[in-house]
C-alpha cells in the first residue's frame, strides 16, 4: 500500500475511537469526510482532500457548519492550512481532526461568533470592555457612558442557543430602581428567546424555535447606559439623571426623585404628580413615545383626579372671593 492508503487506514482506526464525537462519513483516497461534533450548535464537518504531490504539499481542506458562522469557519480554515503546513512530509489528517476538536473544545464561545462582533461595534467608549473567557465559557463586559456604568458576567451555557445567557455579578451606579430594571428586562428578553409564548399564534405560524439571546441583550444594556443619562423629564424637559452620579437623589419621597414610567421615559416625582393631577384628563400619554402613562405610585382613576381638581378650582375661587371683598 501507498502513503496515502496506510495513513486512511490508520485514520479509520483511530478517528472515532481517539476523538470522541468525531464520525467519518467518508475516508477514501479522494475525499476524507468528517462530522465533528461537541454540541448540537458546535459542530464541523471537515472535508480533506489529498493533492498530487501529497505529503509534500499540505492537504486541501474546506470547513462547513450549519450552525456556526462563515467568517469564523474561514478563518479556522486559514489555521488549519498553516497546521497542515507545519506537519509536510508526514501524515497530515488526524493531526488536523484533532486540532479542529480541540478548537470546540477550547472555544466554547465559538457558537456566538457573529453576536460578539456586532456587540463589540457598539461598544465605542474607550473604556467599555468586552472580554472574552473561553475556559468559563463566559464574558465580561464594561458599559460606560460618561460617569454611568455597567458591569457584569454572562455565562454562556453548553447548549447555547437552545439555553438563555445567564447575567451574573452585577455592578452599576444607576439608582437602585433603574438597576432592577435594567437587569430584569434583560433577562426577560433572554426568557423570550428560548421559551415559547403562552400565548398561541395563529395555527399556520410555525412552531417556536429558540433564538439567540447574547446580542439581543446586551445591545438593550447598550441601549439603557448610554441613552439614560441624557434622558429629560417629560413634563419640565430637564435632565432627570445629574451629570454625577453621586449626586443621585435616594430619598423617593423627595420631589426631585426620577421615576420611570412604563414606556420607559422618565419624569421627576413632582413633575409627574403635577402632570396626572392637572386637565385634560382621560387617557394621559407620554410627550415622547405617545403610549399611556402608567405607574405604580400613580392610582387614581380618571374620573377621581377631574374631580379632585375640580374641588381644588372650586377652594381656590373661593379664597380669591375671600381676599377680594377684604381689599
Amino acid at each position: 500500500m501507498g502513503f496515502i492508503e496506510n495513513e486512511l487506514e490508520d485514520v479509520r482506526k483511530l478517528a472515532q475511537q481517539n476523538l470522541p464525537g468525531c464520525k467519518l462519513v467518508s475516508c477514501v483516497k479522494t475525499m476524507v469526510r468528517a462530522e465533528i461534533k461537541r454540541t448540537q450548535f458546535k459542530a464541523i464537518i471537515a472535508c480533506i482532500q489529498f493533492p498530487e504531490k501529497y505529503p509534500d504539499l499540505p492537504l486541501l481542506i474546506e470547513l462547513k457548519s450549519k450552525t456556526l458562522s462563515d467568517k469564523l469557519l474561514q478563518g479556522l480554515t486559514n489555521v488549519c492550512e498553516n497546521e497542515a503546513k507545519k506537519s509536510i512530509g508526514n501524515r497530515q489528517v488526524m493531526p488536523i481532526l484533532e486540532f479542529l476538536q480541540n478548537f470546540l473544545i477550547e472555544n466554547p464561545l465559538s457558537c456566538c461568533y457573529d453576536e460578539i462582533n456586532n456587540v463589540k461595534k457598539l461598544l465605542t467608549d474607550d473604556h467599555d470592555e468586552f472580554k472574552l473567557k473561553q475556559k468559563t465559557s463566559s464574558i465580561l463586559a464594561k458599559i460606560v457612558f460618561k460617569k454611568y456604568f455597567f458591569h457584569m458576567k454572562i455565562y454562556v451555557p453548553n447548549n447555547y442557543p437552545e439555553a438563555s445567557i445567564e447575567i451574573q455579578n452585577t455592578e452599576s451606579n444607576f439608582p437602585p430602581a433603574f438597576q432592577r430594571h435594567i437587569l430584569g428586562q434583560a433577562k426577560e428578553i433572554a426568557r423570550q428567546c428560548v421559551e415559547s409564548p403562552l400565548k398561541k399564534g395563529k395555527p399556520n405560524d410555525p412552531p417556536f424555535k429558540p433564538k439567540p439571546s447574547l446580542e439581543k441583550c446586551v445591545c438593550f444594556l447598550v441601549n439603557c447606559v448610554k441613552l439614560l443619562p441624557n434622558e429629560q423629564c417629560q413634563f419640565c424637559k430637564e435632565q432627570c439623571l445629574p451629570v454625577d452620579p453621586q449626586f443621585i437623589e435616594p430619598n423617593e419621597e423627595c420631589p426631585k426623585h426620577v421615576e420611570r414610567i412604563y414606556c420607559g421615559h422618565l419624569f421627576h416625582k413632582d413633575c409627574l404628580f403635577t402632570y396626572m393631577k392637572t386637565p385634560p384628563f382621560g387617557n394621559k400619554r407620554c410627550h415622547t413615545c405617545g403610549e399611556k402613562i402608567f405607574h405604580h405610585k400613580w392610582c387614581v382613576s380618571d374620573k377621581l383626579a377631574e374631580t379632585r381638581w375640580a374641588h381644588e378650582q372650586a377652594r381656590e375661587r373661593e379664597l380669591a372671593e375671600v381676599e377680594d371683598f377684604f381689599k
